[in-house]
């Protein structure tokens, strides 16, 4: 799976980008928190990266962030919020003012938000409030942790194999956030594969 995609930026809109990374140019759609903060076209360019894969379609959703990218990866989580859902909440707050919304319960706060009804809020309180707190606290997620974009990287490759053996996307991407967050530092991909089946097969 792309996790980090580095290249020069051919064309942007505000919903999407076109990135010219070793010759191959990747559609990759951002939020407007992320497309406010990209620089001019055929300037250099870095976006982290979150692959999803559907049946008919595989899109990239891309951003400036490293803590963007675990804020839309946790919204995912949640029932009834899609890729497309989540890049509308990620253009209508920042990462940082959403993850203070959800750990706080500030259900008026959320509701504000373009596209996110009562329902979709208490959801996300419901779901999200103790992760977005532990998101808040750990230092690992802060920029400028190359060990977290790489740890990122390992976790799409592992989420990839177990979709592929046949387990639930939400199910294993539980199982491997939940590995990520207890341990103290990141994991190979054969020692986070092997530590997710054996909680799988329990």
């Amino acid at each position: 799976m792309i996790a980090l995609i580095n290249g020069l930026l051919i064309r942007k809109a505000t919903s999407s980008v076109i990135i010219d990374a070793n010759g191959v140019g990747y559609r990759v759609f951002v939020p407007l928190t992320t497309f406010y903060n990209l620089p001019e076209t055929n300037q250099p360019v870095t976006l982290h990266v979150h692959t999803h894969v559907r049946p008919d379609a595989i899109s990239l959703f891309g951003f400036v962030t490293g803590r963007e990218k675990d804020v839309f990866e946790l919204m995912l989580s949640v029932s009834g919020i899609g890729p497309r859902l989540a890049m509308n909440i990620l253009s209508g707050i920042s990462a940082e003012d959403l993850m203070k919304a959800v750990s706080d319960g500030n259900l008026n706060r959320l509701v504000s938000i373009p596209g996110v009804g009562r329902k979709t809020a208490e959801r996300m309180i419901l779901e999200l409030k103790e992760k977005m707190v532990k998101l808040g606290a750990s230092d690992s997620f802060h920029e400028g942790g190359g060990d977290v974009a790489v740890f990122d990287a390992v976790k799409d490759d592992a989420l990839s194999a177990l979709v592929n053996l046949g387990y639930k996307t939400h199910r294993a991407k539980e199982i491997l956030d939940k590995i990520g967050n207890e341990s103290p530092q990141p994991l190979s991909l054969d020692v986070l594969l092997k530590r997710a089946l054996k909680i799988l097969a329990g």
